[in-house]
């Protein structure tokens, strides 16, 4: 048996997958990694900002598998840490997003905004402050 690395991969699920592909490119830098294309023309696409892989699916209704925009809501948030919030925000408002919170230095020790994307979904983008350690990229077991 392999050994695998634990690891996360949030699946955006949205109501056009192909077109979120494109803004994400655009919006974030996301590169595609991977795409599976279904038979009824639904796709699922792998995608990374700097090797932080996160994937975009069209709905499924048939599998509960439904966007925020059918949902009236999302009840999760992207953590996405960057070398430079300011410009990453800016770029993702720029293409379409909605700035929900511009990037400011945070009392819990990151420099962070929040957007939503037009699908939906919450981006919190962020770096941690000088001084403030690496909270949220490393933990101490």
């Amino acid at each position: 048996m392999e050994t695998y690395e634990t690891a996360i991969t949030p699946v955006l699920t949205v109501s056009n997958a192909a077109e979120a592909v494109a803004f994400y490119h655009q919006a974030i830098g996301a590169e595609e990694i991977h795409r599976n294309t279904y038979p009824d023309g639904r796709i699922i696409v792998e995608m990374a900002v700097k090797g932080a892989r996160f994937r975009v699916a069209d709905e499924a209704p048939e599998s509960s598998n439904l966007s925020p925009k059918t949902l009236g809501g999302t009840t999760v948030r992207l953590n996405l840490l960057v070398g430079d919030p300011d410009a990453l925000a800016a770029r993702a408002v720029a293409n379409g997003a909605a700035q929900i919170a511009p990037v400011a230095d945070q009392s819990y020790g990151l420099r962070q905004g929040r957007f939503a994307d037009p699908y939906g979904h919450h981006w919190l983008i962020g770096c941690p402050l000088p001084g403030a350690g690496d909270w949220a990229i490393e933990h101490p077991d």
